[in-house]
């Protein structure tokens, strides 16, 4: 999915059009598969729930959301569009696990995080820095929150044995479900509750342990200060 509109970029590294750290899940995900990646890359963030936050945003990407990668021949929007070519140009990063079988469920999963629980987008958002109770639970939220706990449980248990995350070792599958350990720590979901057998509580410290997240974590924290000195 590309574009030339919102402007091109010359040389050999990469912008990428970011929301605020503390509330974009969005622009976290192929931010961590940039850094994972080790393309170089600058970042442009544009404030979000403000009056004009959309019309910056149409400056740099023609679907007038976050995040958007500004590339030699133009722009890629959308996450998981942006992360499928990153593989693409990066194979030796591993962004996609080498094992057949096990590539295709790491496509599967992202692209069904990609697509689904919107109960969990809708009732508990992305707030790093915040910790607050769990809303009231309906039975679509209940639903979507065993459904991750499952997909956890079941990817680690399938093809998880060479480290502490999905497939073991970083992902784009880890970059899409990442926003989603975030939501549990902020709301204190106790994931017991949805079936969880430890391996979702492991896996939440495990994206919380990576230094790429800590990195986001210490971004959104300055931004959230920043603020407050407004």
């Amino acid at each position: 999915m590309t574009t030339m509109e919102g402007g091109t970029m010359t040389g050999t590294g990469y912008r990428l059009v970011i929301g605020d750290k503390n509330y974009s899940s969005w622009s976290l995900r192929p931010w961590l598969s940039l850094k994972a990646c080790g393309a170089p890359f600058e970042e442009e963030r544009i404030r979000l729930r403000l009056p004009e936050t959309k019309a910056e945003i149409f400056k740099h990407s023609p679907s007038g959301k976050v995040p958007a990668l500004k590339t030699d021949f133009g722009v890629i929007y959308d996450s998981l569009a942006i992360v499928e070519y990153l593989a693409e140009q990066f194979p030796d990063a591993g962004l996609w696990p080498e094992d057949t079988a096990a590539r295709a469920a790491a496509r599967s999963i992202s692209a069904e995080m990609h697509s689904s629980f919107q109960a969990l987008r809708n009732d508990m958002p992305m707030d790093l820095v915040s910790r607050f109770p769990m809303p009231e639970v309906s039975e679509t939220l209940a639903l979507n929150i065993q459904r991750v706990v499952a997909v956890w449980k079941d990817t680690r248990a399938r093809f998880g044995q060479g480290g502490p995350l999905l497939f073991g070792a970083f992902t784009n599958a880890d970059a899409m479900y990442a926003p989603v350990a975030t939501r549990f720590r902020t709301y204190g979901v106790p994931l017991a509750a949805f079936g969880d057998d430890g391996t979702a509580a492991a896996y939440v410290e495990a994206i919380y342990a990576m230094p790429d997240m800590a990195a986001w974590l210490a971004g959104a924290e300055a931004e959230m200060a920043e603020r407050a000195l407004v």
